[in-house]
């Protein structure tokens, strides 16, 4: 008979498998930081920044107040931890599972304006993958530099180069060796940037691949769909499908039913069962705890939309809003910005969800004064909007 977990059970082990039962350490070090990445896999990258850039905000959720240097030294110098691909989104991946992307380079699934560039400018598309070799560490900009000018290429300009730069950068010709302080990608060849052991890999086929990453999705997830599991490297329903029944019958993975959901669950076979969870922890809207919503919603009953690109008239919540997690529960959302002109953490917007704990909002309170320190901001000016607003700002006075 098919084992039957509670939501609470579930929402537990999801806590568990991404790294919410641990302990804080004092100083997180880049063990800690190993350690978080053998869990998640890769930190999505965003380019709004309007709090700090989301590609950090993971370990902090996970370590505290950590130097954010451990991520850059793990990004941009060697030994490299992490090297930037295409996992969920663009993200800073475990370069140990940067084999098993390339099932994905040598696909024909990028999207159309990079695959047209690539396509229909071969001339360019080898000039590009010289000038790297030649000139990288390099970005875009500083190749428009020296791009040909004569008529025969005169439709070759800045916006077309970078989509040829994307075009090899899927296919695996060229890599980023890091971001420079625009955030721009800085282009180099792969035998430049990687670890030779990672260059001398054995390549994996599709279905290997696929086992390997849905494999690592039901770690990093401790329980989940089929849809929760191809979702976490945005993998096609087929081989996900495939690579699930393969990992049922080599017992990788045990099937489960999770009260109240309409689909199988799947439940990694080391995942944890925590009786308790004691987290404290703001959450980026592209955490991978929370990153697909569906998921989120069943899991903690949170209906969770990001609304950055929703009007401003017409947004709910606000337009960077972190979930608050504390115990097992996701208890209040807030609208956070960094305002560094005036050194000042400021909570535009504080909501609260049914059934939230008394404590809720002074633990808030103590949690956006050390994301403030962690920031280098000296304060936090209370929020003037949201049901949650009059209690958070008392609690932030009293602190």
């Amino acid at each position: 008979m098919t084992e039957q977990l509670t939501t609470l059970q579930a929402r537990r082990i999801a806590l568990g498998a991404q790294g919410f039962t641990k302990a804080a350490p004092t100083q997180p070090s880049r063990r800690h930081l190993n350690q978080v990445v053998d869990r998640l896999g890769f930190f999505q990258i965003d380019s709004v920044n309007v709090l700090t850039r989301a590609h950090l905000m993971p370990l902090y959720s996970r370590l505290g107040a950590y130097d954010t240097e451990l991520v850059h030294r793990a990004y941009g110098r060697a030994p490299r931890r992490l090297v930037e691909y295409w996992a969920h989104e663009a993200a800073l991946l475990d370069v140990a599972l940067y084999p098993a992307m390339r099932f994905r380079m040598e696909s024909d699934e990028m999207w159309g304006g990079i695959a047209a560039a690539g396509r229909d400018n071969p001339e360019l598309v080898a000039w590009a993958l010289e000038e790297v070799r030649a000139r990288g560490p390099i970005t875009a900009r500083e190749m428009e530099i020296d791009l040909p000018r004569n008529k025969d290429h005169w439709g070759w300009n800045w916006s077309l180069t970078k989509l040829v730069l994307e075009f090899l950068f899927y296919r695996g010709l060229v890599t980023s060796a890091r971001r420079n302080s625009a955030f721009e990608r800085v282009y180099d060849l792969p035998e430049r940037v990687l670890p030779a052991e990672v260059l001398a890999a054995a390549p994996l086929d599709s279905a290997s691949a696929h086992r390997q990453l849905v494999l690592h999705a039901a770690r990093a997830h401790g329980v989940g769909t089929e849809q929760c599991l191809r979702d976490y490297f945005r993998l096609k329903p087929g081989p996900t499908r495939l690579a699930v029944a393969e990992l049922v019958e080599a017992g990788e993975l045990m099937p489960v039913g999770i009260r109240g959901w309409n689909r199988p669950a799947y439940l990694h076979r080391e995942a944890a069962r925590p009786r308790v969870v004691r987290a404290r922890a703001l959450l980026s809207p592209f955490d991978p705890l929370v990153f697909e919503r569906t998921r989120t919603e069943q899991l903690f009953g949170f209906r969770y939309r990001i609304e950055i690109y929703v009007p401003e008239g017409k947004r709910v919540h606000g337009y960077y809003v972190l979930p608050f997690l504390l115990g097992d529960s996701l208890v209040a959302r807030v609208d956070l910005k960094a305002d560094r002109a005036r050194g000042t953490l400021v909570v535009k917007a504080a909501f609260v969800e049914p059934g939230a704990p008394a404590h809720t909002a002074s633990e808030l309170a103590a949690e956006l004064h050390v994301l403030a320190g962690w920031l280098g901001l000296d304060d936090v000016e209370p929020p003037a909007r949201g049901d949650f607003a009059v209690e958070l700002s008392r609690a932030l006075e009293s602190l």
